[in-house]
């Protein structure tokens, strides 16, 4: 296979400095592929890009019905977020609903990925907890996942573990392929993460939003679950973060989603179609910048979304005075061409 394409550059003073090679692809429910550049059937770690797939484990243990999980709670099962205030309240108030606390969860601490969030903790003089972890939502959805299976929540992160069996399960059901153990990791929050190709997640994402050729019972849930996402989208990342930004002003019409090292997946709603996406050298800003283009060429944006969009698909590079000197911009000639007539 050869070299995927470059999709984005960085330019400075008009000479291009880096060069990001990627690859995309949008399908429908029905499996049909849409668009496609670059080897999409070469598997990718998908890493936080697929938490509303994970979070269908909610559904198969029983968990949602068992605590009358909230639309919020669904929300931050879903989310990256930056550890704002909001998001700390609420998986605080996540897990009190399940009877248990910070002591319970298996991510890790970290500081806030908020800068705000960041210097006012600092002047608390307090260290972050697990709550600060960007996955807390996520594993206090594993949580109930545990409770809900009535096994032991200790290890849960574990890959033997029932509820990461029954999370793989939940995957390899949407996205209509079996995960293998030879292209098994782990996730920066310590649960695994199961490799497969970006085909197999832009029709498992188009298939959520259709639920065209899924079970009755996870197709309602996978409705749901887009649902309360993109109605709290602020819980799912936060403040000034492309994900919050979109869903903000697409009003439910867009469910997105990035993961770690240049992964973007997500669903057109309306139009039923599943995307997926992938920066070769894993750099997220590149990956903020052709999913923003894709979107301008397949969501049908008004001028208020456009705006936004642009701002995204070319970004300014600046100096240390602030003064910009350059622009990290999608190759939106490419985007294009490969999705004349859709």
């Amino acid at each position: 296979m050869d070299a995927n394409p470059v999709l984005v550059e960085l330019i400075r003073g008009g000479w291009v400095e880096n060069r990001h090679r990627a690859a995309f692809v949008v399908r429908d429910g029905a499996g049909r592929v849409v668009a496609r550049v670059g080897d999409t059937a070469r598997p990718i770690f998908p890493r936080s890009a697929v938490k509303s797939m994970q979070a269908l484990a909610m559904v198969t243990s029983g968990a949602i019905d068992r605590f009358n999980l909230s639309d919020e709670e669904l929300a931050l099962a879903c989310a990256s977020h930056q550890g704002e205030p909001e998001h700390i309240e609420g998986v605080t108030h996540f897990l009190s609903h399940l009877g248990l606390s910070a002591a319970d969860l298996e991510c890790g601490a970290h500081a806030p990925t908020s800068p705000e969030a960041r210097k006012a903790l600092r002047a608390r003089h307090e260290e972050p907890t697990a709550l600060y972890n960007n996955c807390s939502g996520k594993h206090s959805g594993m949580l109930a996942t545990s409770q809900a299976l009535g096994v032991d929540t200790h290890g849960y992160v574990g890959r033997e573990h029932p509820t990461q069996v029954a999370v793989r399960e939940a995957i390899e059901l949407v996205i209509g392929e079996k995960l293998s153990v030879d292209r098994c990791g782990t996730d920066g929050c310590s649960i695994p993460t199961w490799a497969a190709p970006l085909d197999a997640f832009a029709w498992g994402f188009a298939r959520m939003s259709t639920g065209e050729g899924l079970p009755a019972d996870i197709a309602a849930a996978a409705h749901r679950i887009f649902d309360a996402a993109t109605s709290h989208p602020l819980l799912v990342a936060g403040h000034h973060h492309l994900d919050t930004e979109a869903m903000e002003a697409f009003g439910g019409r867009l469910m997105l989603k990035g993961g770690a090292e240049g992964v973007y997946c997500g669903a057109v709603r309306d139009k039923g179609l599943g995307f997926a996406l992938k920066i070769d050298d894993g750099h997220a800003m590149a990956s903020r910048a052709l999913v923003a283009a894709l979107l301008l060429e397949i969501v049908d944006p008004d001028a208020g979304q456009t705006a936004l969009l642009e701002r995204y698909a070319t970004q300014p590079a600046k100096n240390v005075r602030g003064l910009e000197v350059g622009a990290l911009a999608a190759r939106r000639d490419l985007v294009r061409e490969a999705l004349v007539g859709v």
